[in-house]
């Protein structure tokens, strides 16, 4: 059975850091690919960042949203069966629940909330 475990949020100022992790088992992590969703209060689920298998050896294999990119950086560690997000430069608007997810299989979310 496969089960993600969010951790790592909290609240942050604005220009500040935050590092979200998951830790996944019930399948052999390293074969998949990765994800983190989020979504405020009000509003759809949006895709923040992806990771694909070390299998994958075509070029990148990092993927972000654009209101992420250059803020944000995913990294996983296969051996730990747990993916990284690293935040930095946080902003009021990435105020929200955090979400790991692979294919249709979803950890409970982090809230992480950014304010002054």
């Amino acid at each position: 059975q496969v089960h993600l475990v969010e951790s790592g949020g909290g609240w942050a100022q604005p220009g500040g850091s935050l590092t979200l992790s998951c830790v996944a088992s019930g399948f052999n992590f390293s074969r998949y690919s990765m994800n983190w969703f989020r979504q405020a209060t009000g509003k759809e689920r949006e895709f923040v960042s992806s990771i694909a298998s070390p299998e994958y050896t075509f070029g990148d294999n990092t993927r972000y949203g654009d209101s992420v990119k250059g803020r944000f950086t995913i990294s996983r560690d296969n051996a730990k069966n747990t993916v990284f997000l690293q935040m930095n430069s946080l902003k009021p608007e990435d105020t929200a629940k955090y979400y790991c997810n692979r294919d249709v299989c979803w950890g409970q979310g982090t809230q992480v909330t950014v304010s002054s």
